[in-house]
C-alpha cells in the first residue's frame, strides 16, 4: 500500500440504512423482556426480603452499598435513594475497599452487596471484612449458590431470566431488577420508619422537589408585618394601615383576635360612596375570607388563591381562627412555587 492509498472501509451493520420499524421492534422487545423480569422478581419475593429489611432497619451507622462494574453503577443509585429517603447510606467501590477504603465501613454499618453472578472477585475482601467484624451483609445476586449468597446474612436472589440484550448478554434485565429491588428496599424502609414529606423536605431543600415541599410557615410574614385592625376601625384608618403594610389588604379581627373579615382594594371600590371613609370596617369587609394553616404546603396556598371565580393574591395564615401570618403571591413566585 502506497503512502497515498487509503484502506477500503469494510461495510457492516452500521452502514445499513436506518430502519425505524426494526429499531422500534428492538426497543419494544427490550422493554418487554425487562418488564417480564420485574414481574418474575415480584413473584419471587419471600421472607428473605423481610429478613433483609429487619437487618437494615436497625443499622446504627450507614448502609454501605457496593458492587463492581454495571452493578456498581446500580449500587451508587441505590445508595443515593436510600440516603434521600431517610436511610443514611453511601457507596464504596470494592476495588478501592481493598486498598484502604475498608476503613469507611464500621461495625455499626451494614453492607448491601450487588453481584449478578455472586462470585465477583473484587467483592472478596469486603465479604471477608464483614464476616470478621460481624457486620450485617445483605446480598442482591442471581447466583443462589454463589460465594456472596452463601456468606450473606440475607440473600435476595434475582430470578433466572433472559437479559434484554441476548446477542452479547450485556447486563440489562439483571441490572433493572437490581435497581427495582433497591427501590423496593428504600421505600419499605421509609414506610417502616414513618418518613414524612417534612422529613423529605429537610433532605431536599433545593430543586423542584424541595420547592414543592416548602410550607406556608417558611414563606409567611408575621408579627408587626401583619395588616390587622378591629371591626370598629374607620375605613379611612384601615386604608392607612393597608398602605403602610404593603399587602393590598387588611384583616379585620374581633375582640378575641379572631379573623372575621378582610378589606381589599376591590372591597373599597365596590363600597365607594361619600360616606365610605367614615364607615366602620365591619360594614365594608368581606366576611369569612379564604385562609390557610401555617403547616400547609405552599402549593396548597397557591391552590386556595386560585380557587373560585375570582383569584386572590393574598392569604391570611390562621391558627384557631386567629391570624398568625400572611402570604402573598409574590412570596410564592420568589420561592419558585407559583
Amino acid at each position: 500500500m502506497t503512502a497515498q492509498s487509503k484502506p477500503t472501509p469494510k461495510r457492516g451493520r452500521n452502514d445499513a440504512q436506518p430502519d425505524s420499524r426494526r429499531d422500534l421492534a428492538a426497543a419494544l422487545r427490550v422493554l418487554g423482556v425487562e418488564a417480564d423480569g420485574l414481574k418474575a422478581l415480584a413473584a419471587s419475593l419471600d421472607e428473605s426480603f423481610i429478613a433483609a429489611l429487619d437487618l437494615l432497619a436497625v443499622v446504627k451507622g450507614r448502609i454501605v452499598v457496593t458492587g463492581m462494574g454495571k452493578s456498581g453503577h446500580i449500587a451508587n443509585k441505590i445508595a443515593a435513594t436510600l440516603a434521600s429517603t431517610g436511610s443514611p447510606a453511601m457507596y464504596v467501590h470494592p476495588g478501592e475497599a481493598s486498598h484502604g477504603d475498608l476503613g469507611m465501613i464500621t461495625e455499626g454499618d451494614a453492607v448491601l452487596a450487588l453481584s449478578n453472578s455472586g462470585d465477583t472477585p473484587e467483592l472478596a475482601d469486603i465479604i471477608a471484612y464483614t464476616r470478621r467484624f460481624r457486620i450485617s451483609l445483605i446480598a442482591i445476586t442471581g447466583g443462589r449458590n454463589s460465594a456472596l449468597a452463601e456468606a450473606a446474612d440475607a440473600a435476595l436472589i434475582l430470578p433466572a431470566v433472559d437479559e434484554a440484550c441476548s446477542i452479547v448478554q450485556a447486563p440489562t434485565t439483571s441490572t433493572t431488577m437490581s435497581l427495582a429491588l433497591g427501590d423496593a428496599i428504600a421505600v419499605a424502609l421509609l414506610e417502616r420508619r414513618g418518613f414524612t414529606p417534612t422529613d423529605f423536605h429537610l433532605l431536599h431543600p433545593g430543586g423542584k422537589l424541595g420547592r414543592q415541599l416548602i410550607k406556608v410557615v417558611d414563606l409567611m410574614h408575621g408579627g408587626d408585618q401583619l395588616p390587622l385592625t378591629g371591626e370598629a376601625t374607620r375605613v379611612s384608618d384601615a386604608v392607612l394601615i393597608i398602605s403602610e403594610k404593603g399587602f393590598g389588604c387588611i384583616g379585620i379581627v374581633d375582640r378575641e383576635g379572631r379573623l372575621i373579615g378582610i378589606i381589599t382594594d376591590g372591597d373599597l371600590r365596590r363600597h365607594m360612596s361619600a360616606s365610605l371613609w367614615s364607615q366602620p370596617a365591619s360594614e365594608v369587609m368581606t366576611r369569612k375570607p379564604k385562609t390557610i394553616a401555617k403547616d400547609a404546603l405552599a402549593g396548597e396556598a397557591l391552590a386556595v388563591m386560585n380557587m373560585g371565580a375570582r383569584p386572590i393574591t393574598t392569604l391570611f395564615v390562621v391558627e384557631s381562627d386567629k391570624p398568625v401570618g400572611i402570604i402573598h403571591m409574590h412570596d410564592l413566585l420568589r420561592a419558585g412555587v407559583a
